[in-house]
């Protein structure tokens, strides 16, 4: 009798055990777990919710189901807790970097998001604590940030809560909760700039910067963007060197001239080019004239396009930069010369209608760049 009492007692301890592992069911009510994570400029922004229905409640969710302001729950230790922002666990939102909410900063990290609603201007809630039930556990001690949006009406119905991102640029994007027939939109902006320069910063003293094309790229970017540009000339100085192989590449030393020429070093810009030129394909050398042109330097572009033509003579693309050399000069008539030239070399129909188009010009006396 004793052992079987140990038995049974061994027994119900195992079934009292396994009673309080909780297993992986669906979440409660039927609602859907849900991440989105968009990525703008360098920074990941990551959202995790739990997703709640319509389920026929339409008319009686906003201000009903989700109540307006803050309210005491009668659970946890919140006397006026907002609208978690979705169903069941708490809902968070991720930053990599720091970030802008509708203009006002936030640093890199992970917030609890939370939404004291109003149909004329709800606040939205950035809290330090992302960990916490739903919430239950709100404190306003634990804000990191709040701002206030006007929520919008939309024109259909959505069953599943769910966040989006939208009008997507370089450096922004708008972030909506969209539920039944209500958005409430946010913008987040991040410095693009700043976090990209700190990337190169990072990569080029990897293993990715032992090649001329990364010092390069990082130099060229900067030149297009006409920022950083001390630094940038560093760069250039790395790609254009000796030491990656980059002293022979027409694009590292050309990427340099042009962090010179925004520096306002023209002169020196001009030196480098001439040094490049012999590296160059005849693409790029007929890219660098057209590049001439572009800044009003007619002269030193003929220049650029004559060196090409003696170089391949009688091809489609030395012949075109001739003419547009010419033309830059007012020299209408030796374009169109070497216009004619190129015309039967055209390799498509839309390059031979251009040239057809430019002729046209040329024979009217007007220049065609």
């Amino acid at each position: 009798m004793k052992r079987m009492f140990t038995t049974l007692l061994a027994v119900a301890c195992t079934i009292s055990g396994f009673s309080q592992i909780p297993l992986t069911v669906l979440p409660s009510g039927g609602n859907k777990k849900a991440s989105v994570i968009e990525r703008i400029g360098l920074t990941d922004v990551t959202i995790h919710y739990d997703r709640p229905g319509v389920k026929g409640r339409e008319g009686k969710i906003w201000g009903q189901l989700v109540h307006t302001g803050f309210t005491d729950q009668g659970f946890g230790s919140s006397k006026a807790a907002p609208w978690r922002a979705g169903a069941n666990e708490n809902t968070t939102i991720e930053f990599t970097t720091d970030v802008k909410i509708q203009g006002q900063p936030l640093a890199a990290g992970k917030y609890g998001f939370f939404i004291a609603y109003d149909p004329n201007e709800s606040t939205l809630i950035f809290s330090k604590n992302s960990s916490s039930w739903g919430s239950y556990y709100y404190s306003d001690k634990e804000d990191a940030l709040r701002v206030k949006v006007k929520p919008q009406q939309l024109d259909k119905s959505v069953e599943w809560l769910k966040y989006e991102f939208s009008e997507q640029k370089e450096n922004s994007a708008v972030v909506s909760l969209l539920w039944e027939k209500l958005s409430i939109p946010f913008t987040i902006e991040v410095d693009y700039i700043k976090a990209q320069l700190e990337s190169f910063r990072r990569e080029l003293r990897t293993e990715k910067g032992f090649i001329w094309e990364s010092w390069d790229q990082a130099a060229q970017w900067c030149a297009q963007r006409n920022v950083n540009l001390d630094e940038a000339l560093l760069w250039a100085d790395s790609a254009s060197g000796p030491s990656f192989g980059g002293d022979r590449s027409f694009q590292a030393q050309s990427t340099k001239a042009q962090v010179l020429q925004k520096l306002g070093r023209n002169a020196e810009a001009a030196e480098v080019m001439k040094k490049a030129l012999p590296f160059g394909s005849m693409t790029e050398v007929h890219q660098y004239g057209r590049q001439l042109l572009g800044l009003k330097f007619a002269q030193e572009a003929f220049n650029v396009f004559k060196m090409n033509h003696d170089k391949y003579p009688g091809q489609f693309t030395t012949l075109m930069g001739l003419a547009r050399g010419y033309s830059a000069l007012g020299d209408y008539k030796n374009a169109l010369k070497y216009m004619n030239q190129a015309l039967p070399l055209a390799p498509d129909t839309n390059n031979k209608n251009n040239i057809l188009s430019m002729i046209d010009k040329l024979k009217a006396g007007k220049d065609i760049n």
